[in-house]
């Protein structure tokens, strides 16, 4: 899946999101609104990961969707 469908159907996917990534509030993913930098740093912020590892965790999520 890319990304320009999780941003277009920003409601489904944070649900699948929040499954993967419990620290992530809900404040954080309105404030997200679909913008992959911004969940890449919030995922960095709340689970304490380098960039790189943030940006790999959310690519390898984002493979694994049907």
């Amino acid at each position: 899946m890319d990304w320009n469908r999780i941003e277009g159907n920003w409601k489904q996917a944070k649900g699948k999101i929040k499954e993967k990534w419990g620290q992530l509030t809900d404040d954080d993913l309105n404030q997200i609104a679909g913008k992959r930098e911004q969940l890449e740093g919030k995922i960095q912020q709340r689970y304490g990961l380098a960039k790189d590892m943030a940006r790999k965790d959310l690519d390898d999520w984002l493979n694994q969707q049907p």
